[in-house]
């Protein structure tokens, strides 16, 4: 196991296909980061929405799918289980399983515990991701519609960014600029890039307080 943290990342493929079918009880497909840019596998739409949160924190340089397949004896019971990501950041690696909280079982514990002490043995950290507070999935998942590359020829973005000295709040600043309704594309722009700041805990709207960031 403690190999595996050698392995050649650009060699891997997923452990399943992510194909779909009529009556099917889940829904796979590929979600597009624009840390890796390109597309990546997943099962649920909680998976999706995963993906979407890692693509905005920022600092990813890689994300495998079902990176592999994990076989172990519990209680002299076979088991097998497929992680969902392997992430590699800017300073660590994450081992990442997605499963809503109402759906973790009691016997999804060992399987958890096993793949954590494989994840350890690697020198990898292991999540399991059972959901989000309230509205900051739905607020990450607005601002990813604006995420790929635009051009800006009314340069909106650098007076957005020179209209926020301080605190403000997201409806003043828009109107700040001389194309306010443009101009609100280009601040979630800024906010998914992380070039300005906002409380997630919070719906994000026009009282919305917008923070300069440190460069």
């Amino acid at each position: 196991m403690r190999e595996l943290a050698a392995f050649p990342w650009e060699r891997a493929r997923p452990v399943r296909s992510f194909s779909w079918r009529p009556g099917q009880r889940h829904r796979p497909g590929l979600a597009f980061m624009e840390s890796t840019g390109r597309g990546h596998g997943f099962e649920s739409l909680a998976e999706r929405r995963a993906l979407t949160v890692l693509d905005f924190c920022g600092q990813v340089r890689e994300v495998l799918s079902q990176p592999f397949s994990l076989r172990f004896f519990d209680s002299d019971h076979r088991r097998e289980h497929v992680p969902d990501f392997l992430v590699a950041t800017e300073g660590s690696t994450l081992l990442i399983d997605v499963r809503p909280a109402h759906l973790v079982k009691e016997s999804d514990v060992a399987v958890f515990a096993a793949t954590g002490r494989v994840a350890a043995s690697a020198g990898w950290r292991y999540l399991v991701v059972t959901g989000w507070r309230d509205g900051v999935a739905g607020t990450v998942e607005a601002l990813a519609r604006v995420r790929r590359p635009c051009t800006d020829p009314m340069r909106l973005e650098e007076q957005l960014l020179a209209a926020a000295v301080g605190p403000r709040r997201f409806g003043e600043l828009v109107e700040a600029t001389p194309w306010p309704v443009p101009a609100r594309s280009h601040l979630l722009r800024l906010l998914w890039l992380r070039r300005l700041a906002f409380d997630l805990v919070r719906p994000l709207e026009d009282s919305t307080w917008i923070y300069p960031v440190a460069s």
